[in-house]
Order: C-alpha cells, then sequence, then structure tokens
C-alpha cells in the first residue's frame, strides 16, 4: 500500500484528519480535493474576508451545477407537481464550507449529543464532545470550563458598543421582548440574545484549511496534499476498500491505502458508496449497480435547518458599518418554541445588518428564522446515473413534519410584529417577508453587471419614499406582503412552504448508529457497515442535526474520529 490513509475531501472534516493523522510520522497521508489549493501567503481575498458575501456565491469555490429540492409536497395534494430545483451551493476548495461560511462558530445544544448517544453513537454525549469543542477552538476573549485555548480554530466575538444602529435596535427588540443578554454564548446553553462567536481573528477568516494545514504541517514530509483532484470511484478486492481512481487536473490516475476516509459532505459523500454498490439495494438495482453491501440507510434521512427571513430597508444613520468591521452579522437569539416535546433552545435567529455584498444588499437587514431542532427527516440524496459526472438528485423535503412548519410560521409571525416596533421602526422601513429565491441568487452573484444594476437601483432607494416603497413592493419582494401573512394563516402557509430554504447545513446521510440499527451507516468510529477499510467522517454521520451551525459540530466530529483511529479504533 502507497498510504496508510486517503482523505477523499479537503473541507473542514478532512483538514483536521490531515493534521491529526499525519502528526504520527509513521502514518503517510494523502489528502484529495477537487478545488483549489489556499496556502499561506496565497489565500484568495474574498476567502479571508471577514464578509463572507464575497465567497460564498463565487463560482471559483463552489459546485456549480449542484440543483436540489427544498420544498415538500403536502400530504393533501399527492398529485401536485414536484417543486421546483433550487441551486445548493456547496464548498469546492480547501477547507471545504470553512472557507466560504458565514463563521459562525456555535456548538448546539447538550441535548443534541445526548441524543446522538441515546440514537446509538455510544460515546457522543455532551460529557464526550466537550473536550473536543475545545480542542478545535482558541478563544480570544474568554477562559474558563467551557472555551478552549489552545486550538488551530481562534474564535471571538464583536460586542455590543461596536455594534451599527440596526444591531442595537434589534438587541433592545429582543430585551423588550422579555429575552435576556448573554455575553457568551458557548457557555451554558440558554435562552437569549447574544454576540455571535465567529471563526475569525483580527477581521480575518480562519478556514479549517489555514487552521490545520499550516505552512509546519504542510511541511511533514508523510503528508501529501493534492488539489484540483475528483475522486472518479472507490477501488475494492472483494469487501474491502483499497484505495480510488481520481482525475488529477484533468489526469486518470490511481491511488492505493491501507484505509479510505470518505470527508466529502453529506451530498458527496453518500453518493461515493451508491457509486460503489454500499447503499439500499433497490435503488442501486435500478441503477444497473452491482450490490457490494446492501446497507439501506446511505443516502438516506437528509437533514437541514430550514429558514425563512422577515427584511426591511435600513435607514442610512443605521447601516453604517465602520472600518473595524466588514461583518454582516453581530447578534442572534436562541429562544425556546415550548412546544411539547421539543428540547429548549429550538429555534435561532440572527439579525443580518447587510444581505449581499453590493449597494442594495447593504441597505436591507433581516431577521433570519431558522428551526434549530428540526425533526423533517424524510430527506434523500440518490444517483440520477451510476456515471460520476451527473450530480445526484437531493430532495431536502424540509418541513416534511408538522413541527417545524408550525414553529417557522410562529417565527414569521413573532419577527414580523417585532420590525412594527417603534425601536425597529426608528432604523427601518417598509418591512417585508423574504426568501431566497433564484432571483435574489443571480442578482448575488459577484459580476461587474449586478453592481450596476445594484448601484442604480440603491439609488433610487435612498429616494423618495413613495419611490422606495414601489421599487420594494414591485422588485424585491414575492409578491406577497408581509401585512398579508401576519393576517391569514391560510397564505402564511403556503409562503413559508415554498420560501424556506435550508442554509447549508447538509447532515445525517451516512448515520452513526449501533449494530442493531438497521438505518445505520457507520459505527461511533465512522467505519462503513459491512466493509472494510472505508471510514466516513464529515456531516454526514450525524445522528440527527444539531442545534448549530454546522462547522464546528464537523471539526469536533473530526477531531474525535482522528482520535479513535489514533487510538487503534
Amino acid at each position: 500500500m502507497d498510504w496508510n490513509y486517503i482523505i477523499v475531501g479537503g473541507g473542514s472534516a478532512g483538514s483536521v484528519l490531515a493534521n491529526r493523522l499525519s502528526a504520527q510520522s509513521s502514518n503517510k497521508v494523502l489528502l484529495l480535493e477537487a478545488g483549489m489549493d489556499t496556502p499561506h501567503g496565497k489565500v484568495p481575498a474574498a476567502i479571508l474576508d471577514s464578509y463572507p458575501g464575497t465567497a460564498y456565491l463565487n463560482p471559483a469555490f463552489t459546485w456549480n451545477k449542484l440543483k436540489v429540492s427544498t420544498e415538500v409536497i403536502p400530504h393533501n395534494q399527492p398529485n401536485a407537481a414536484r417543486p421546483p430545483l433550487r441551486t445548493y451551493e456547496q464548498a469546492r476548495v480547501l477547507g471545504g464550507g470553512s472557507s466560504i461560511n458565514g463563521q459562525l462558530a456555535n456548538r448546539g445544544a447538550p441535548t443534541d449529543y445526548d441524543e446522538w448517544h441515546a440514537r446509538g453513537a455510544t460515546g457522543w454525549n455532551w460529557g464526550n464532545v466537550l473536550p473536543f469543542f475545545k480542542k478545535v477552538e482558541r478563544d480570544m476573549d474568554f477562559d474558563g470550563p467551557w472555551h478552549g485555548n489552545e486550538g488551530r480554530i481562534p474564535v471571538r466575538r464583536i460586542f455590543p458598543d461596536l455594534w451599527p444602529e440596526h444591531a442595537k435596535a434589534a438587541a433592545e427588540t429582543f430585551k423588550a421582548a422579555g429575552h435576556k443578554f448573554l455575553i457568551d454564548q458557548n457557555a451554558e446553553f440558554e435562552d437569549g440574545y447574544f454576540p455571535i462567536t465567529i471563526s475569525n481573528a483580527y477581521e480575518r477568516r480562519v478556514s479549517a484549511a489555514i487552521g490545520y494545514l499550516d505552512p509546519g504541517t504542510r511541511m511533514r514530509e508523510n503528508l501529501t496534499i493534492s488539489t484540483g483532484t475528483q475522486v472518479t470511484a472507490l477501488q475494492f478486492d472483494g469487501l474491502r476498500c483499497i484505495g480510488v481512481n481520481a482525475l488529477v487536473d484533468g489526469r486518470p490516475m490511481e491511488f492505493r491505502g491501507r484505509e479510505v476516509i470518505l470527508s466529502s459532505g453529506a451530498i458527496h459523500s453518500p453518493a461515493h458508496l451508491l457509486r460503489a454498490g454500499i447503499g439500499p439495494a433497490g435503488h442501486l438495482r435500478d441503477l444497473g449497480i452491482e450490490v457490494r453491501a446492501a446497507v439501506p440507510g446511505v443516502g438516506q434521512r437528509l437533514q437541514d435547518h430550514p429558514a425563512v427571513a422577515v427584511a426591511a430597508f435600513i435607514k442610512p444613520h443605521a447601516r453604517i458599518i465602520h472600518d473595524y468591521s466588514r461583518r454582516h452579522i453581530y447578534l442572534a437569539l436562541r429562544y425556546s418554541s415550548h412546544l411539547d416535546g421539543i428540547p429548549p433552545g429550538d429555534m435561532f435567529t440572527v439579525v443580518t445588518n447587510k444581505t449581499s455584498w453590493h449597494a442594495v444588499g447593504e441597505q436591507i437587514g433581516s431577521f433570519i428564522i431558522t428551526v434549530y431542532k428540526t425533526y423533517s427527516e424524510t430527506g434523500e440524496v440518490n444517483l440520477a446515473s451510476r456515471d460520476w459526472r451527473d450530480e445526484p438528485i437531493v430532495d431536502f423535503n424540509l418541513l416534511s413534519d408538522q413541527r417545524d412548519l408550525e414553529r417557522m410560521m410562529d417565527g414569521v409571525r413573532r419577527f414580523g410584529a417585532m420590525h412594527l416596533t417603534p425601536t425597529m421602526q426608528a432604523v427601518t422601513t417598509d418591512p417585508f417577508p423574504a426568501s431566497y429565491s433564484d432571483k435574489v441568487r443571480q442578482v448575488g452573484l459577484v459580476s461587474k453587471k449586478n453592481k450596476w444594476i445594484t448601484d442604480a437601483l440603491a439609488k433610487a432607494l435612498d429616494g423618495p419614499p413613495a419611490l422606495r416603497s414601489y421599487l420594494i413592493r414591485n422588485l424585491i419582494m414575492e409578491g406577497v406582503t408581509l401585512e398579508g401573512l401576519m393576517r391569514d394563516d391560510e397564505q402564511l402557509e403556503a409562503f413559508v412552504r415554498k420560501a424556506a430554504v435550508g442554509v447549508w447545513h447538509a447532515s445525517c446521510t451516512c448515520r452513526m448508529g449501533s449494530e442493531e440499527d438497521p438505518m445505520a451507516v457507520t459505527d461511533p468510529a465512522g467505519r462503513v457497515r459491512a466493509v472494510d477499510g472505508l471510514r466516513v467522517v464529515d456531516a454526514s454521520i450525524f445522528p440527527v442535526v444539531p442545534c448549530a451551525n454546522t462547522n464546528f459540530p464537523v471539526l469536533m466530529t473530526a477531531e474525535k474520529c482522528a482520535d479513535a483511529i489514533l487510538a487503534g479504533a
């Protein structure tokens, strides 16, 4: 064997694994990444930018052809047309999502990980994962039992005295609604509003690649990083994975290893397994793929956090972002729906002080309302064909659980009402329900044409109030009004079902579980059921998606799995 470990995917998990496994000099480690490299001194400015809007819609850093369905067909409309497909950006760059995401560094609730353990991921309860969260981070603000100070990812907060007026008004509105101010969201888990914790130092992003694949790590003779490398197939000898086939800058190559670790994310990791004949037998046979191992859970129970937004035009005095920060999110609110049987802290709302990189984006602020404890588990990743060049078929089926729908509707009512308070009206006008439609996405792509269009529109929006209201109603809104949604539940449900999108937290398609769970794909050390020499380590193996942006849970997962691998698990 040429390599001890071949890691397929250089995102957050892959970067951690490459660092930790190669720290043992006897291990020869190969890291394969389809996207571009981001070495020290050559990290693109858009990735380093503390404001992520110039990175996550940049086609240089994403898979550009992936289309997904997010909307679920209501049970009372079985003959309804298939919902329209949406573009779903997935990172294609070293560092993965951590190179393009919003840099939110939250961990989730202790109850999340206790549920992981209860679902068969033995040893993944809160007490066992907290040390690995601490191992990831270098907290620049706080010390104590909840924080790490020696990790490779710095975390910090921007405190209220430096917030723009729009953010300060939102905080006052939360306080008036009875919510508690928390100085530290990652200390004891409780409801309240707080400065968000970000993976960012001195106004620069610190991705997993920057933090874990630093110059010293890259100098290790036993670590090779191959970017521009697309894995096309897994190689097997019977039921043992022995390597991969890949295209390196378009040239076909083979790599052999003792163990292959898939870290390609919750959409592409299961796709690799399915093409290798590991998955639901019926689906594989339908595509003419020989069944190597019948593992029915592969690609099943896909989850994401559904979100909608209530937005408004920010008055000029409230939208000022000072020279000390280019951030667009300063604070968030964690709150409980108090529905029966749902743990506390199940809802999460961030306050955005701008919604895009362009001039119009700088004029629009929003409450992004997200169901963080989601119960919708009917999403799927399937293959369109056996050809690796075809993107998989992805159906998220967001809001398929009635509890998720009810909480999303309540969130629109709740934050719509907040926009109508005197405090928010002092800093905003023209509130409206918003969605991340393909029209919004197209205008959000970084281009000279979009800059010209939005510069012109922004000047008009800063003009007479009547003109602004007309333009927002006819060019920005999606045909529904906030007033209409607040008074008509049927209209509100229709809007939420159509507008809800996932927030790029795809998870759970290769879930960890016990041997007794027929839908478990991996064991608690990431080893794939029924085959040898193959693991999955990324958000795929989450038993349920935690109440958090998924980057830090992925980093924690990779740290914990690396520890298990080095210990011989």
